[in-house]
């Protein structure tokens, strides 16, 4: 464009703009003048303002036709056609972006904008749910999966990431997958190591099933379930004895660190070998080599057939930490709605409610006691309350309702729980010990001092119950366990008198001296479960004193001998029939002196 055109174009512009105030200034005066006329009437101000506007708005028509004469003129004068087809060209180029956008759906995606302590933070996702899987789209085409823990009304999501971080930049992407966190389930996981989102990490190959289970699931209801009447044995002559378990119980293992609660519950996997029951061993903030040496018990005692691990160990993420025990319970679940019999052990539930707080307190929740989140029982409570015994498919509510017992108690699948707690210096009144307690419906109590002395497990019978597992006990050891517990509590009422030095009478030494062969029988060394007719006749023998003309010390021998004995598949058949229902005393009596007659004559007591 040149100096003289452009002279002219701003001449042109200058001419419009004062025709237009000399215009509008001239209507206005005329307005001013005929309003000030008539004044008289307001029907007749009405009907003259009426007549105006009606007026004005002819006006302004024809100023209008006039203005874009001239401005077609302008535009041909100063070749304004290109400028019109860029703007209109990027107009175009919006449109296209707008419809591409919606495509996308910008609800369903979004981009991540910080990254801190395995927890991304994305905006976007308008439409995501709480505890919904998203996925990340990195750089190198690899995918990490998370779940969204946190949302607030700005549309920014807090997303616990399940795997590696580290690949997450600012400006990844993040897109909904329409599912909650889901888990492989399916028999191809019996005998193999998980982690919690369903991937072996046993160097074994991919599972081949395709069924997927949801990890998070709503308790079976009152109608569903049917009460506990079916016993669990643990192949511990303590628990089985006096603190008895039942198919869909939910029985608390605590006590401090290193007093054994972790062979209690190996002690009950190995003891199912043969009952075609399935365990399932939640890892849960362990070490990797604690793991493995699970599970090459397992593997040596020929017992991880019917076993599943699921780890999430110390080095993973505090989600993947979360989410294994939910993990677990839903591979258990998925057996249990089969009919199956399931032992499910969480271990340990310290480690769970701590990698929860660490969750919370980088999501920015705010703690309550002791750091933790308000919510964390409900975490835990909500995990306990799926341990259930279902009925039947041929057992009807009214056979559970209206019969104490029937051929139905073994009916019905059963999942049981035996959640792990670990105390400090044996505080059950902690937080977290007393939550899962009320919880649980009993409790075996580990003490450091018992274990220290050498009683092996080192379980405290004064606040160790069990508050259902004694309708489901066997009725024979019922009868036995409860002149035990009479035994046991006189021992150690006489024990603590014993240490004051006094004399004693005859009756005296003999109940102490009994109650050390009782106390010394009831210990086990570790993965070596017994048999439940085997532990009946160890405790017929240690109640009916015939140790009591045998040393303390050959207690063990004469023990060993027993079991291998009743090892014997004729003989095992013979009592399996004999006591499984019935306390048959002669029998076992003679049984036992011929056992005496052959280590007295091998001088082996």
């Amino acid at each position: 464009m040149s100096q003289v055109d452009f002279i002219h174009f701003f001449l042109v512009l200058i001419w419009v703009i004062i025709f237009f105030i000399l215009w509008y200034g001239f209507v206005v005066v005329l307005i001013i003048l005929k309003y000030y006329k008539v004044m008289r009437s307001r029907v007749e101000i009405e009907k003259l303002l009426f007549n105006n506007v009606k007026q004005d708005e002819y006006l302004l028509k024809l100023l209008k036709i006039y203005f874009y004469s001239w401005i077609k003129e302008i535009v041909k004068i100063f070749n304004l056609n290109m400028i019109v087809n860029f703007t209109k060209n990027n107009i175009e180029g919006k449109n296209e972006k707008k419809s591409y956008v919606e495509v996308e759906n910008i609800n369903e995606i979004g981009f991540v904008f910080k990254v801190s302590d395995e927890i991304a933070y994305a905006r976007g996702l308008l439409k995501v749910q709480m505890s919904e899987m998203v996925k990340f789209n990195l750089k190198d085409g690899e995918v990490i999966y998370g779940i969204v823990n946190y949302l607030d009304n700005e549309g920014v999501a807090g997303i616990t990431v399940l795997g590696d971080s580290s690949g997450i930049t600012a400006q990844t992407v993040v897109e909904r997958v329409y599912i909650l966190p889901k888990i492989a389930g399916g028999y191809d996981v019996l005998g193999r190591i998980l982690n919690p989102i369903g991937e072996p990490i046993d160097g074994k190959g991919k599972l081949s099933s395709n069924d997927q289970l949801s990890i998070e699931k709503t308790a079976p209801g009152i109608i569903a379930r049917k009460p506990v009447r079916e016993p669990l044995e643990t192949g511990i002559k303590f628990i089985d004895s006096m603190i008895p378990i039942g198919c869909g119980q939910r029985e608390l293992i605590i006590g401090d660190k290193k007093t054994g609660k972790t062979a209690v519950a190996i002690d009950t996997i190995l003891n199912q070998k043969g009952n075609d029951i399935i365990c399932v061993y939640v890892a849960i903030g362990q070490k990797k080599s604690s793991v493995a040496r699970v599970a090459k018990v397992l593997r040596e005692r020929e017992s991880f057939d019917n076993v599943i691990i699921v780890s999430a160990s110390a080095s993973d993420a505090a989600a993947l930490q979360y989410l294994a025990p939910y993990s677990g319970c839903a591979l258990g679940e998925y057996f249990r709605d089969l009919g199956r019999k399931v032992v499910i052990i969480y271990d340990d539930l310290s480690k769970h409610a701590v990698a929860y707080r660490q969750m919370s307190l980088l999501l920015r929740r705010p703690p309550g006691r002791e750091g933790y989140p308000g919510d964390v029982f409900y975490i835990h409570s909500r995990l306990l309350e799926r341990a259930a015994k279902l009925r039947g498919e041929e057992e009807s509510f009214e056979d559970v309702v209206h019969k104490k017992s029937s051929v139905f108690d073994y009916v019905g699948g059963s999942l049981t729980a035996l959640p792990i707690i670990e105390t400090i210096q044996g505080d059950v009144s902690a937080y977290i010990p007393t939550n899962v307690i009320s919880i649980t419906d009993g409790q075996i109590f580990l003490e450091a001092s018992l274990f220290n002395r050498g009683i092996r497990p080192a379980i405290n019978p004064g606040i160790s119950v069990s508050r259902v597992g004694s309708s489901a006990q066997n009725k024979v050891i019922k009868k036995l366990a409860g002149s035990l517990k009479l035994e046991l509590a006189q021992y150690r009422e006489m024990e603590e008198f014993a240490r004051l030095g006094l004399s004693l009478d005859e009756s005296t030494m003999y109940l102490l001296e009994k109650g050390r062969r009782l106390v010394q029988l009831l210990n086990q060394t570790n993965y070596n479960p017994i048999n439940m007719i085997q532990q009946l006749v160890l405790l017929f023998c240690g109640l009916r004193g015939v140790f009591s003309d045998v040393n303390l010390d050959n207690i063990i021998i004469f023990e060993k001998k027993i079991i291998y004995l009743l090892n014997d598949v004729y003989v095992f058949t013979i009592l399996n029939v004999l006591l499984r229902t019935e306390l048959v005393v002669d029998f076992i009596m003679f049984f036992v002196n011929m056992l005496k007659i052959y280590l007295l004559v091998e001088n082996k007591i």
